[in-house]
């Protein structure tokens, strides 16, 4: 068996944990929002046509912040066609996913959902096709309180409060030819540098994302980001990552890694950003916003036959039912954002429901978790205060997509009263034993340790066995003088919540335990 060793000290902080490293992603894709999250017909839905088994579901993933409405497809998106009246709003094609648009649900409609899940709108903006006035039209429709056009045909459209939005993303993965209206480098970043200056003349506090590479396998990669900062880098805040992972060819061992390369691509544009700001003698930080990341079985899609001629409504697309490697995969990049906190600050899974998603729905029936849920819904939920560079020694394979990797993997938390550790064991066919010395962190006792794995790395969570794949208690994690110990199965993914004994009034006192979800 594997043994792997790993030390936590408290004072080895990287950064708070950010809430939003826990945002998602809804874009009007396939059944994303219709059947997804709107589905009037539906028994659970309610008096707005959203479905409420989905918005319990959306609470417990624990998300935070949700990027709208897409995605390739705000390039080619009018936002006026989506408020007002719904049986005066128009049908449009969308060119990015060839499928109709109703527009029955918009910007107003999703304000309402994101009240029920507790979550933070990140709004995006079409610079591809349209460009300044239509990006300022919508900010004052979205933001100002009243006493304006727009703002005013909020008020009458039913949404007397404004919705102040912080976060706008300038378009979409401008640099990918499959974008409508894709740009070079050079004219993009000239594009947004004046969308956000303008935007920021109508209020300074808007916190700005300009694109980045669509993935790092572009070839414009790093010069992109360059090009596009040197231009915008006084008028925005953020700097845009994209990655989507999946097992080719049965190489399970370089998929498990993907983690890796994710963490290449954040030290790749945080060295590109700093080095324009050095350049400009800045004292400003671009930071990263990861605002789509996941596994996508994209090769297989892009072999498939699902789409075709036919311009539909919400059809099915992107549906990938997820597995056990897949979930472990997820854990594991959700880790490696916790461990780049101090520049990553903001991220997204995409998407929500149905596409690519953790949470699958049937029309007029069931929603059910898919295996990828697990690990961020219980991350979101034990992650809190601080985030901690653990020092691991264990054993390495070698990838060959990635180089030598090393087996284990972890990251820690603290806040005053708990500790969460978070574990991965990349190794295919054995358990791994580890221990832990928590002895910095004043730990007192185990509060639950939870691991998702299955001897069928493969299996799924289906419509038919909606249940297949849950996490389950591993009791072989013991605390004895100050030294966790735990047992790892094979591709595997765990959480552990530790109680801290902490001082209060003079007394020590064990913390409450961690709130669990539903």
């Amino acid at each position: 068996m594997p043994r792997a060793h790993i030390e936590l000290d408290q004072l080895a902080v990287i950064a708070p944990v950010r809430r939003r490293t826990f945002g998602s992603f809804v874009e009007h894709l396939g059944r994303c929002v219709y059947t997804g999250l709107y589905e009037p017909e539906h028994p659970s839905a309610n008096d707005d046509g959203f479905r409420m088994d989905v918005v319990g579901l959306v609470r417990e993933l624990g998300s935070t912040t949700i990027r709208y409405p897409g995605g390739n497809f705000v390039s080619g998106f009018r936002w006026e066609d989506s408020i007002g009246p719904r049986e005066k709003r128009p049908v449009r094609r969308d060119l990015a996913w060839h499928s109709l648009e109703s527009n029955q649900v918009g910007l107003d409609e999703f304000a309402k959902w994101l009240k029920l899940t507790d979550s933070e709108l990140m709004l995006a903006v079409n610079v591809a096709t349209r460009g300044i006035l239509p990006a300022l039209d919508l900010l004052e429709y979205a933001n100002h309180p009243s006493g304006t056009a727009l703002s005013d045909l909020r008020v009458a459209n039913g949404t007397p409060e404004p919705h102040n939005v912080r976060m706008w993303c300038l378009g979409n993965e401008m640099d990918g030819p499959w974008q409508t209206g894709f740009m070079t480098a050079d004219d993009y970043g000239k594009i947004a540098a004046r969308t956000a200056a303008a935007m920021k003349m109508a209020d300074k506090d808007l916190e700005l994302v300009v694109c980045g590479s669509s993935g790092s396998d572009m070839p414009t990669f790093g010069d992109w980001e360059r090009t596009v900062l040197e231009h915008s880098y006084d008028h925005v805040d953020y700097v845009s990552c994209h990655a989507y992972y999946q097992e080719h060819d049965g190489d399970l061992g370089s998929f498990l890694a993907s983690a890796t390369d994710m963490d290449y691509f954040i030290d790749t544009v945080v060295a590109t950003a700093d080095h324009v700001g050095n350049k400009r003698r800045s004292n400003k930080k671009i930071n990263i916003s990861f605002d789509e990341w996941n596994v996508w079985y994209l090769k297989e899609h892009q072999e498939s036959q699902e789409a075709d001629a036919e311009w539909r409504h919400a059809p099915r697309r992107l549906e990938d039912v997820y597995t056990v490697a897949d979930a472990v995969v997820v854990g594991n990049l959700l880790m490696t954002l916790l461990k780049r906190s101090d520049r990553v600050t903001s991220a997204s899974l995409a998407q929500l429901v149905n596409v690519i998603a953790p949470i699958m729905t049937e029309p007029g029936g069931p929603a059910w978790r898919q295996t990828t849920f697990y690990p961020f819904s219980i991350t979101s939920r034990l992650a809190s205060g601080e985030v901690i560079r653990p020092v691991i020694e264990a054993p390495t394979y070698r990838t060959a997509r990635h180089g030598e990797t090393s087996v284990i993997d972890a990251v820690a938390t603290v806040d005053e009263d708990r500790a969460a550790v978070f574990l991965v064991n990349r190794d295919l066919q054995e358990a791994a034993q580890v221990t832990i010395d928590v002895r910095g962190l004043g730990s007192s006792r185990v509060g639950e340790a939870v691991t998702l794995a299955d001897s069928d790395v493969y299996a799924k969570n289906t419509l038919a066995e909606q249940r297949r794949v849950t996490p389950y208690a591993n009791k072989s994690a013991t605390l004895a003088d100050g030294v966790l110990t735990i047992e790892l199965p094979p591709v595997s993914w765990t959480a552990i919540a530790l109680h801290r004994a902490t001082t209060r009034g003079g007394r020590r006192h064990e913390a409450d335990p961690a709130p669990r979800s539903a």
